[in-house]
């Protein structure tokens, strides 16, 4: 009997051993291969853009967070409350991704900023994202940054997996330069393993007999930090903005704040639970006079994740909406339109915003 147990104890201690062997294996090979942007790097431009630009044109833009075509109506996320990692099938994420391209390039904008774009992640079935948008919006300049890049992400379960996305930026104007923008990261080892390495995405566009340029900043900050933790990154985007202003350039700033500007009256999407995501808050006071603050408090532009739309969206059922994604615009810039478009979610947890504007 006490062999036995020996045996038993010598078993468990060698299962623990291998257990904890392959655990420091993932870990180190993870910590090797941890992607580690730069403070700033010089991005690919792709496409062929047509259009010039000049003092006094029209532009429409639109900026979309897309949820990687694998967050439609019918997923819900763990990290939102809700209880998967990977909520759509293939067909569902090609679907979506189908939908969402051929709405982008109906809408024919002049600026399309994209963010959430999978290029080779599990949690999308390996599809190549940012090659169908570009092949769905032929004539545009093109960009794409790295935010979020791991071999492996070991939780939950089933486990995340291999991840590997960025921000998509695409011009019918010539884009001369594009750069990535490192944003402070709030997570320590090992945490940051699994997190986004947020960033911004400055491309620029040359206006004709000019010698200033339009400045087009596609951004997506930060989710799960804490509110001091965001004001990091809204820091240095000011900054940027500062420097650009005081150039005398033409700057748009847009995309997924995960915030919402303090001009804007959210009373028709009040927080129905302190237990689901809370956006964080941008005090526009913080910023000089010089800008513009521009989201549309007429149409929600997120949905809380915390369970599948589809089902759940009744009198008898509220659900959890957000205003977070919208446009900075520097006052040579006049605002003529802004407007969300409502598609109720159907392919993506975020709806498209879009918004005209001129130069002045």
């Amino acid at each position: 009997m006490n062999i036995s147990k020996k045996k038993v104890i010598k078993i468990i201690a060698l299962v623990l051993a291998v257990i904890i062997g392959l655990i420091a294996i993932l870990f180190g090979l993870l910590t090797i291969t941890e992607y580690k942007p730069k403070d700033t790097e010089s991005l690919e431009v792709s496409g062929e853009a047509s259009k010039t630009l000049s003092r006094g044109d029209t532009i429409n833009l639109v900026t979309w967070n897309v949820g990687y075509c694998g967050l439609g109506e019918e997923a819900d996320f763990f990290l939102d409350g809700g209880e998967n990692v990977r909520s759509s099938n293939k067909a569902t994420v090609k679907d979506n991704l189908s939908s969402i391209a051929e709405t982008t390039a109906a809408l024919n904008p002049d600026v399309v900023f994209l963010q959430e774009v999978d290029v080779n992640s599990r949690r999308s079935y390996h599809i190549n994202q940012y090659d169908a948008f570009t092949e769905a919006l032929d004539g545009y300049s093109n960009t794409f940054a790295t935010n979020y890049k791991s071999l492996f992400i070991p939780y939950p379960f089933p486990p995340i997996g291999k991840v590997n996305a960025g921000i998509a930026t695409y011009s019918k104007y010539e884009i001369s330069e594009s750069t990535r923008v490192q944003l402070p990261c709030p997570f320590a080892y090992p945490e940051r393993l699994g997190n986004l390495k947020r960033c911004l995405v400055v491309n620029r566009v040359p206006i004709e007999d000019s010698d200033k340029e339009l400045v087009l900043i596609n951004l997506h900050l930060e989710a799960y930090a804490s509110d001091e933790e965001k004001a990091t990154q809204t820091a240095v985007l000011k900054e940027y903005l500062d420097q650009e202003v005081e150039k005398g350039n033409y700057v748009i700033a847009g995309g997924d704040f995960n915030q919402i500007f303090s001009n804007i009256d959210s009373s028709a999407y009040p927080q129905i639970s302190e237990d689901l995501w809370k956006p964080g808050y941008i005090d526009i006071n913080d910023f000089s006079d010089e800008y513009k603050f521009v989201m549309d408090d007429q149409v929600p532009s997120c949905r809380s994740l915390d369970k599948p739309l589809a089902g759940n969206d009744s009198a008898a059922n509220k659900f959890q909406y957000y205003i977070i994604d919208g446009f900075i615009v520097s006052d040579n810039i006049m605002v003529q339109n802004v407007s969300t478009q409502n598609l109720q979610f159907k392919n993506s947890d975020h709806n498209p915003l879009v918004m005209t504007v001129r130069l002045r």
